[in-house]
């Protein structure tokens, strides 16, 4: 009766019969995308991958990652497995670290791997490699944890990590799943190691940074986050940021993807912070706090979301661009549009938020079964031999100061040199692998 309720919804709310088994023929999308686009060849912004093979980084991090939930789901897929077991092994080169940056929170992400690899290895009597792992996720969490460049006391959102050391007292969207993420799948697995009391200072440490961001991006009228704040607004590296009231710090625009990355690590830390922690409900506001702001900007007739949260395609770039001391940056009309990462992102954590208890589902399902429907629809190609996703914006950020077309502008996302339209991005495959699984657990418990 429930299939057929949730059919029936579908069938309302896009005018198409939603396939509740999400599939492609015979094969489920989270296989379909995993076998014939995460293990075969992906990019990166300009540079193409193969997992296997793949440099460390958060965006291949995050295509392992999917690739590892995946075979989770789907444990007799051992090919899922190895692959990224072979992905951890080369970044490691044999080694028990792999290179991140100073300060750079954008390095740290990919080390989420490691839990499932440790657990996995360990269960196999393979202590060596189980050990190896446990000590290069170790090493990602001290890194972030003691030595990440924070916002000093005395400043305002102190304690909280600096996106990246030359970001100059800045948080981003992106970074709270890049590190305080993985942070707390490392408590979560080794945290009692340390004693309780370090356990707690740590869980505080993590719902601090989710507390502080929202605290400075939420704009209550707008129901959205900007993408990026600074403490100190007026240091070169700021200069895209609002230099007065309200929302003094803050980026001028709301970007899809900053707001993915940010409902994901909320998604993702809620299901492994223990619920007697006193954060916990606050967490959980926040959270629906962005479910709640994010249904109102879904596309009516895709189901998906926009580049820029706030406008619909009938808007565009000002063909003006922007003027930074003097010099022009970002000229052009090109049209928002309807952008697949944001648009996964989103999906996965609804549908995850709703699965763990967080999001109620009766407000909720009906905005992401639509989601997913139009993430296929929308996104999705069938190219004969590969699955295809399209329409992901390549990168975007904000500065630093020799960066001056990083404005955070309208202009910006829509022309900046950056912020290009692209194809088989992993910030796309990632997410819509985890949007697939997380939509097939939905249809087996429906069924």
């Amino acid at each position: 009766m429930k299939t057929k309720i949730i059919l029936l919804l579908s069938v309302l709310i896009t005018g198409n019969t939603f396939d509740v088994n999400a599939k492609k023929g015979t094969m489920l999308y989270s296989q379909q995308m995993v076998e014939n686009r995460a293990l075969k060849s992906f990019y990166n912004n300009k540079n193409e991958y193969q997992l296997k093979t793949a440099k460390w980084g958060y965006v291949t991090g995050l295509v392992a990652y999917s690739v590892l939930k995946a075979w989770q789901q789907y444990p007799d897929k051992m090919e899922y497995y190895n692959s990224v077991k072979a992905y951890a092994d080369y970044a490691l080169a044999g080694t028990d670290t792999v290179y991140v940056e100073d300060s750079n929170i954008d390095d740290l992400a990919a080390g989420k791997i490691f839990f499932t690899l440790y657990q996995t290895e360990l269960k196999k009597g393979n202590i060596s490699d189980a050990e190896r792992y446990k000590r290069c996720a170790t090493y990602l969490r001290n890194t972030l944890k003691y030595k990440h460049k924070r916002i000093e006391a005395g400043k305002p959102s102190a304690g909280s990590f600096f996106h990246k050391g030359h970001y100059t007292n800045q948080v981003w969207l992106d970074g709270l799943y890049m590190g305080p993420a993985m942070y707390a799948e490392w408590q979560a697995n080794f945290g009692l190691d340390e004693g309780p009391e370090s356990n707690i200072d740590s869980w505080s440490d993590i719902a601090m940074q989710f507390k502080n961001i929202n605290h400075y991006t939420y704009d209550s009228t707008k129901k959205l986050n900007y993408h990026g704040w600074s403490a100190t607004p007026t240091d070169s590296s700021s200069f895209w940021a609002k230099q007065s009231e309200p929302h003094l710090g803050c980026s001028p625009e709301f970007w899809a993807r900053g707001m993915g990355w940010y409902f994901a690590a909320l998604v993702d830390v809620l299901e492994i912070m223990p619920e007697n922690r006193a954060d916990y409900s606050e967490l959980v506001k926040i959270a629906n706090q962005v479910a709640y702001g994010l249904k109102f900007y879904q596309d009516k007739k895709s189901g998906c979301w926009y580049q820029l949260l706030q406008y619909d395609n009938t808007f565009n770039a000002d063909g003006k661009g922007d003027e930074v001391n003097g010099k022009k940056y970002n000229a052009g009309d090109n049209p928002n549009y309807l952008e697949s990462s944001a648009s996964s992102m989103f999906t996965y954590a609804y549908l995850k938020g709703i699965r763990i208890g967080i999001l109620d589902k009766e407000q909720y399902i009906h905005v992401a079964i639509r989601a997913y429907k139009g993430l296929l629809k929308q996104f999705i190609r069938d190219n004969g031999s590969d699955l295809d996703i399209i329409q992901s914006c390549a990168s975007a950020g904000l500065g630093p100061a020799k960066d001056k077309f990083r404005t955070g502008t309208t202009n910006y996302y829509l022309c900046g040199k950056d912020t290009r339209i692209t194809q088989n991005e992993g910030k796309a495959i990632g997410p819509f692998i985890m949007a697939s699984l997380e939509y097939e657990l939905l249809d087996n418990k429906e069924n």
